[in-house]
Parts: structure tokens; C-alpha cells; sequence
């Protein structure tokens, strides 16, 4: 493999496909499936993930916004993508570039319906809230909304869908089975007044993985099992991350006891340490969370802590006894530490580690 020469991250498309089929697997097959590439595809890269999705079969694409769905369809994407979160002011862009919206409230269909009046059968998503409080209809609305979808063709719903809040905590499994309780409830009505049957999808990732014989549906949606992750230790084993985060060492100090690391002399030496500063900061994605020994980088295939305070544009981190110069890798996040793992030395989630790494790391696709 090609030494680095400067901070990247390396997409590897081959894990993808496993992760793909490894979660079809716990399908039908007869059953979609909805990739989910919002946010540069988890942090990857969203045009190149989803261009190999859709070689691979993949029934649907999902964005957050409607300029997502653009730059994929610029990258020549043409799998049907929806926006999960479409904002009025994008409307006109939405029908441009073929993006199928996700109506989650009257304004919203009050809204597009404005824009689409020169449509016919536009296709749309009903989301429905079924207890995560975030986006959609209730379902006391649904009598009034069927009725209004019969009283015009401006429009035609070809999913109908709702989003599962505690799918990967099985303590949660009461909380869960109600939702889809109540989504089956939505569904059979949907199905007894409309005159054509759209699709109905459910379950996110987790939900794939512990719902599915609960609440598969005509769809699933999934994008974190997509990346290399199952919400839980048991499933995380059966996928294969494909983002690896490397970098380089840029500078080696060796200091003496009292000397200091950092903003704010955030670390204090106490004996002799070697330190390497690493070009990748906070302006990068890997947050001060990370700093003062909670993160750690692999070199050489051993773990060396963050030292001090993370910086914008660099970290350090301690090497002590460590033959290592300037010029060789490390690692962040890969197959020798889990972006999982790291990610809870931050306190936090991979999602939030891995959609947070900035867009001015470069990309390299891995076939």
C-alpha cells in the first residue's frame, strides 16, 4: 500500500459491499433497501458511495436536504433519491433535479404543493411520528391528510414511512414494539383508503438487525450498518468499517520534567516524554474532547494518548519508548482502533466522530 504523505481518510469500498450484503442477509428478498448518504455519506464520500451503491443494486437513496441530493445527481446518480428533511426554499431544486421529498406536516404539503402544481403525480414520502418527537405527522392526522391527498393529483405518496427512536436498546424493547404497534395501525388504514398501495419502511439499522421480523415492511432504510457499524458490540463484530483516518507525524520533542504541551500548558511533564504532533486538530473533527488522555492514536500498533489540549490544525501525543520519526503514519480510527471505540474514549457516538471529520481531509477511495 502507498505510504501517506498527509492526513486521510481511506474509503474502502469492498467493506462497503460486504456491510450491504451482510445486512440483506436479515431480508427478504423481495424487500428495498434505502441508503442513506446524508452528510457526505457519514463522513465519507457521499457521490463515490452512492455511484457504487447503485451498481449494487440499492432501491433508494436518502439525503437530509435537498442540496445533497443535487451533488449526487450531478455526480450522475440516478437512483430515486429522497430528502428527508426538505426546506421550502429548495423546493424549486428539488423538482429540477427529480428529488422526492419527505412531507412531514401540513405547512410543508401546503408548501410544496404550491411549487408542484404543474406536476402530475409528483412522487412524495409521508413521514409519520410515532414516538420520537422529531418530524412527522401524527396519526390522528391521517383521515384529514388521505383525504386531501384523494381530493387532488398534484401529488402521489409512494412511501409512507416513520423512524424508530431506541431500536439498538432492547431495554427499550416495550417502548419500540409500540411504535411499530402504531405504525401498523397507520398502514392498514393507509392501505384500506387509498386506491393504489404505496411502500411502507420502517426500520433504521438496528432496527434491521433486531426488528426484522417485527416490522420489515415493503423497505428498510439504513446507513450507519452501511458504514462499518451495528449499534451493539455483538453486531459491530459482523461489519467491517470502511473508513480508516491516517496521518502522519510531523514533528518529534523530546522535554524534560516541568515543561509543558500545548494551549493553556494543558499537559504538564512530569518525568521525560517524547511527544509527536500530528497534523489534525479540532478544525478536522477530532474535538478537545479527545484531548488531555482520553483519545489515542495507534503508532507502530501501540496506542499512544493525546497529550495536552487539541489544537485547530495539530495534536500531540506521547510516544515514550517508541522508535518512530518524522514521516510515519499513524493511525486514527481503522481497523486497529475502531472509530466506535474512540469515539466513546470521547464521549460520544461514532456518527457524531464520523460526520464531524472535515471535508478538507483528503479522500482516498480504496476498490
Amino acid at each position: 500500500m502507498t505510504k501517506i504523505q498527509e492526513t486521510t481518510l481511506e474509503i474502502n469500498l469492498p467493506s462497503l459491499k460486504e456491510n450491504y450484503h451482510h445486512l440483506r442477509s436479515f431480508l427478504n428478498p423481495q424487500t428495498k433497501f434505502m441508503a442513506v448518504v446524508k452528510a457526505y455519506a457519514y463522513g465519507s464520500d457521499s457521490c463515490e458511495i452512492a455511484l457504487f451503491l447503485e451498481g449494487l443494486g440499492v432501491d433508494y437513496f436518502a439525503v437530509a436536504y435537498t442540496k445533497e441530493g443535487v451533488r449526487l445527481r450531478e455526480a450522475g446518480v440516478k437512483t430515486p433519491i429522497v430528502v428527508l428533511h426538505p426546506l421550502e426554499l429548495h423546493f424549486k431544486d428539488l423538482i429540477k433535479y427529480n428529488l422526492q421529498p419527505s412531507i412531514y406536516s401540513y405547512p410543508v404539503l401546503e408548501s410544496f404543493l404550491k411549487v408542484a402544481k404543474d406536476q402530475s403525480h409528483y412522487p412524495v414520502h409521508l413521514k409519520f411520528n410515532t414516538g420520537l418527537n422529531r418530524l412527522g405527522f401524527n396519526a390522528e392526522e391521517l383521515p384529514e391528510l388521505l383525504d386531501k391527498f384523494d381530493r387532488q393529483s398534484h401529488l402521489k405518496i409512494a412511501s409512507v414511512f416513520s423512524h424508530l427512536g431506541a431500536s439498538e436498546d432492547l431495554k427499550e424493547k416495550h417502548f419500540t414494539l409500540n411504535q411499530i404497534k402504531v405504525f401498523k395501525n397507520i398502514r392498514n388504514e393507509v392501505i384500506s383508503k387509498l386506491p393504489y398501495r404505496p411502500l411502507f419502511h420502517m426500520l433504521n439499522t438496528s432496527g434491521i438487525l433486531n426488528y426484522s421480523s417485527e416490522a420489515e415492511f415493503d423497505m428498510v432504510r439504513s446507513g450507519i450498518g452501511l458504514y462499518g457499524f451495528g449499534n451493539d458490540p455483538k453486531y459491530n463484530s459482523l461489519f467491517k468499517p470502511i473508513a480508516s483516518l491516517k496521518s502522519i507525524i510531523s514533528q518529534i520533542h523530546h522535554l524534560k520534567p516541568g515543561e509543558s504541551v500545548g494551549y493553556n500548558r494543558g499537559y504538564i511533564v512530569s518525568g521525560t516524554m517524547t511527544t509527536a504532533t500530528i497534523p489534525l486538530g479540532h478544525a478536522d473533527g477530532i474535538s478537545r474532547h479527545y484531548g488531555q488522555g482520553k483519545g489515542f492514536l495507534i503508532l507502530h500498533g501501540k496506542k499512544c494518548p493525546i497529550v495536552g489540549n487539541v489544537c485547530m490544525d495539530m495534536l500531540m501525543i506521547d510516544v515514550s519508548g517508541i522508535q518512530c520519526k518524522a514521516g510515519d503514519e499513524v493511525v486514527i480510527f481503522g481497523p486497529e482502533n475502531n472509530a466506535a471505540d474512540l469515539a466513546m474514549a470521547g464521549s460520544t457516538i461514532s456518527y457524531e466522530l464520523l460526520t464531524a471529520i472535515s471535508q478538507r481531509i483528503t479522500r482516498k477511495i480504496v476498490y
